[in-house]
């Protein structure tokens, strides 16, 4: 067994060296607290490894770079809040149509509009998954700890290169800011890879596939294949086509690649309580309050079974529903006004009691979970 390294670090910290590990490439960025500290430290240590880290005049073209990088074969990333996220849209609109693979890392703060730059918030769940026309599937992940936050970058990177599509990191204030001892010597980081690229032949497509949901073999921009990338709807050449049967079925294939790779995706770390009656789901930064909250009602007495969900969408169905088995009520805790996670999970528990916990302004604490679950 190894001996522990201590190192003293942020979430936003160990996002960026998550990145380095994966072997992100190309780095742009616009300061935005409270992100920043990934911007820093990838502007610092990207050179280092042999990549290019830019600052952008602005996030739209933070992410425009990003994307132009990626056309070239290389892993791009870029980090932003709330606000720059807004910029970004229409860019990741057009990363998921051209299937060109991004990472995003969103620290979120409290909103709307400009919010507040220095408090936390989990209100960014609906805003970062549903940002897209005709609602595809962004894959996001949500870290708890640094050194989850490590772990999810790395795992980011994967998804992203192996389905060519934009990712999301969606951590929070208290999470990137917050300093804490990280054992180096623990990182489970996910394996690296990168994207198939096309070989040989000369029938090559840009977006060319048998089945719905097969990744297209990459070919980069000035590579001696023909590329076309289009944010405009197109048949698998790349050509601009309206709604011809090709084309439909192009648009398909942009949700069908992830769909079929839900259950792949599904990261759930479960803390399980085999005679339980409540089932505790949470994500971020109120998971560790959650998790806190369940040593304390324990203590209690209390059956009570924690799902720290990092794999936030595509929704992990089969895991959650596996938790939920036996429990009489689900509690969702979470840091924003409305319940926006549990908006898009309730459904998958029809014959349980569902409940939130909400709070804004103001961190959710375990004596607001244990006066919420005292009265079930």
């Amino acid at each position: 067994m190894s001996t522990p390294k201590i190192k003293i670090r942020t979430g936003n910290q160990m996002i960026a060296e998550g990145a380095l590990y994966a072997g992100c490439r190309f780095f742009a960025g616009y300061p935005i607290t409270p992100a920043s500290g990934i911007y820093k430290t990838m502007i610092e240590e990207l050179p280092k490894h042999g990549g290019v880290a830019i600052s952008a005049p602005d996030e739209i073209s933070a992410l425009a770079y990003c994307v132009g990088a990626s056309t070239r074969g290389v892993k791009a990333m870029t980090a932003t809040s709330g606000p720059g996220w807004s910029l970004m849209i229409e860019t990741v609109q057009y990363a998921l149509m051209t299937e060109l693979p991004v990472v995003i890392a969103v620290v979120q703060r409290l909103g709307p509009s400009t919010g507040g730059a220095t408090q936390s918030a989990q209100g960014d769940v609906l805003f970062t998954e549903f940002c897209t026309s005709g609602a595809y599937t962004i894959p996001i992940f949500a870290p708890s700890t640094p050194q989850e936050c490590f772990e999810v970058t790395t795992l980011a990177v994967y998804w992203s290169e192996a389905l060519r599509t934009p990712v999301v990191i969606l951590s929070d204030k208290e999470i990137g800011m917050t300093a804490e001892d990280v054992d180096v010597t623990s990182l489970k980081p996910f394996e690296v890879n990168y994207r198939k690229q096309i070989e040989h032949g000369d029938d090559y497509k840009t977006y060319g596939f048998s089945n719905l949901a097969d990744v297209p073999l990459f070919a980069a921009v000035g590579s001696n294949h023909k590329t076309t990338i289009t944010g405009s709807a197109h048949d698998k050449c790349g050509t601009l086509q309206k709604n011809s049967s090709e084309t439909i079925e192009v648009l398909k294939h942009l949700q069908a690649k992830i769909s079929a790779r839900a259950q792949d995706m599904e990261y759930v770390k479960l803390d399980d309580e085999p005679h339980a009656d409540i089932l505790l789901i949470s994500f971020g930064i109120t998971a560790r309050t959650a998790r806190e909250a369940v040593r304390l009602l324990r203590a209690q007495g209390r059956t009570i079974r924690l799902a720290n969900v990092i794999s936030l969408f595509p929704i992990p169905e089969k895991t959650l529903q596996n938790a939920a088995q036996g429990v009489r009520t689900v509690v969702v805790a979470e840091e924003n006004l409305t319940g926006q996670y549990r908006s898009v999970i309730q459904h998958l528990f029809p014959d349980k009691r569902v409940e939130s916990i909400n709070t804004i302004g103001r961190m959710i604490t375990p004596e607001m979970i244990l006066s919420v679950v005292n009265t079930l």
